[in-house]
């Protein structure tokens, strides 16, 4: 992770899970004086605001970038509101499946003119440790300094790739944006099937953790491709192999995994709006 030596200020909207991830984060590597939305966080540390509500923030807070955070469910009405405040700042959307054109409109809209630039991201949240990936997506008419800036912002808490089209970030959803979830699910799994082969619950939980941090390590750390690192632990007519019998038949994970990522995918764009 290549971490930027000054970050824009922000004003962030909506500090849930992935806000909240993001904010730590970027709280680590020295924020700028920013300001935070959210009724359920207790403070921030000074000189950063929090508050309420956009109608609480002071009449001269102006953001190098608005960080869209919000259930997307409830952008239009957050955007309505941003619109008659701050009508020509940068949009940075972290926001699953809304689109950059169904966004715009509604900010349009309600600011009764042009509207900003929208730039979206889909982060994921081992973020708050510095460890995540995101994925960027920014139209023709973003500048080079607002591109800029939106990945100085994303790189302070992990990597980033840029895609070509708006529409591949659905995928980057699926794959990285979710994909924490997979991983963690692997865990409990691993882990109950420990118990099941009559290991202590406290050593099933260490294995199956470590395992799946040391593979990661390797994965991240190692040029090799994944099936070629697969092959090298998999000893013909060993124990690995018997497993991976079972998990590389047809219908397991070759099949399941391509479903849920479709899935996520799927859903990405059901909410694109």
């Amino acid at each position: 992770m290549s971490t930027p030596t000054q970050l824009p200020s922000i004003l962030l909207v909506g500090c849930g899970k992935m806000g909240g991830a993001m904010l730590d984060g970027w709280l680590a590597c020295g924020l700028p004086p920013s300001a935070v939305i959210d009724r359920h966080r207790d403070s921030l540390p000074a000189p950063h605001i929090l508050v309420p509500s956009l109608d609480d923030l002071p009449a001269d807070f102006q953001p190098d970038i608005i960080i869209l955070a919000v259930k997307p469910q409830k952008a239009d009405a957050t955007l309505e509101i941003l619109a008659r405040r701050f009508a020509r700042a940068t949009l940075l959307s972290v926001m699953a499946g809304r689109s950059i054109a169904s966004l715009s409109s509604v900010y349009t809209a309600a600011a009764e003119g042009t509207a900003p630039v929208f730039i979206r991201a889909m982060p994921n949240t081992p973020s708050t440790l510095g460890a995540g990936m995101s994925g960027l997506y920014a139209p023709p008419t973003a500048t080079p300094e607002q591109k800029q800036q939106c990945d100085s912002l994303m790189r302070a808490v992990g990597e980033t790739v840029w895609v070509e089209t708006e529409q591949q970030i659905d995928a980057v959803t699926g794959i990285s944006g979710s994909g924490p979830a997979y991983v963690f699910l692997l865990a409990e799994l691993l882990e109950k099937a420990g118990v099941e082969q009559g290991l202590p619950q406290a050593t099933a939980r260490t294995l199956a953790r470590a395992t799946l941090y040391g593979a990661g390590q390797m994965l991240h750390s190692l040029p090799t491709d994944a099936d070629e690192l697969r092959r090298n632990v998999t000893s013909p007519g060993g124990t690995t192999a018997a497993a991976l019998g079972v998990l590389m038949a047809p219908d397991a994970w070759p099949a399941s995994t391509s479903q849920a990522v479709a899935a996520a995918v799927r859903r990405a764009g059901e909410l694109a709006g």
